[in-house]
């Protein structure tokens, strides 16, 4: 059991040094504009993305639980958040590519000089194909949605006070008490965090199905032809190589997210 203990802490550190490097190497050779690459296309992509997100997923819980006889259930969640995650993968794939192209350039060479450059680029060389490279690993993805929404659910309910049980003195904040929106932060953080974890493997191999061809030759051609290589070549370890740096992006970005959209439904909808 100790030696398990090890090895998973000395994983966990591992991924922390690596981050620091990274962070260090893209400021000694690309600067301080290197940390922002791809942030046009992340910017433009997010909003829709998150929009059609919260947007199918919410009337899919609707409609789904009308066909359930009026029983919201938790296989309600997890069929609102796999159709609202096949969804918005489908809609949003081309804005992702471009984000990868830009991300990936580097050590002085530019192959695009902006999003739009880079959008053209790829359907003057590789077709309207070109920007969906990858789309089946982002369905492969749609399993991380579907986890967080089951989680959050889940917990959302279970840390938040019974409607019968608030105190007539109790301070309400929005139609709910200060357990609650913390309850939906908590929830929020959670669920993404540990659903981030199961699923990661995914993000390495679709950004690895998302590079630019070389000389005409596509390195990584499917999901399980890039597992097997990658694993082969790199190691297992290298299904999870940047995990941290995406732990520090997505978790507080889920938890801020999903607050604001706790406050909107409070506002203007039903909770």
């Amino acid at each position: 059991m100790r030696q398990s203990n090890t090895h998973a802490n000395g994983f966990i550190f591992g991924h922390f040094l690596e981050t620091g490097r990274l962070l260090v190497r893209i400021k000694k050779v690309e600067g301080f504009s290197g940390y922002f690459k791809g942030l046009g296309p992340n910017l433009v992509g997010v909003i829709p993305a998150r929009s059609i997100n919260f947007f199918t997923y919410g009337n899919g819980k609707r409609i789904y639980t009308e066909l359930n006889h009026g029983k919201e259930t938790a296989g309600v969640h997890l069929i609102s958040a796999a159709t609202a995650g096949a969804i918005t993968s489908t809609a949003t794939n081309p804005i992702w590519v471009i984000k990868t192209r830009l991300q990936l350039q580097g050590n002085g060479v530019n192959r695009y000089g902006s999003s739009i450059d880079c959008l053209f680029g790829i359907l003057r060389e590789e077709g309207v194909r070109g920007l969906y490279k990858g789309m089946s690993a982002s369905y492969l993805g749609v399993v991380e949605g579907t986890i967080q929404w089951g989680i959050y659910e889940n917990l959302k309910k279970r840390w938040s006070v019974p409607k019968d049980q608030i105190q007539s003195n109790q301070r309400l904040i929005g139609g709910k008490t200060v357990q609650d929106w913390a309850g939906h932060l908590g929830a929020a953080a959670t669920s993404k965090f540990i659903a981030a974890c199961i699923a990661y493997p995914h993000e390495v191999i679709r950004t690895r199905l998302r590079q630019p061809s070389e000389n005409g030759v596509r390195k990584y051609t499917g999901i399980w032809q890039c597992l097997r290589l990658v694993a082969r070549e790199e190691g297992a370890a290298a299904l999870y190589g940047g995990m941290t740096a995406h732990l520090l992006r997505v978790v507080p970005n889920a938890a801020i997210m999903f607050f604001c959209y706790e406050a909107i439904v409070q506002k203007y909808g039903d909770s």
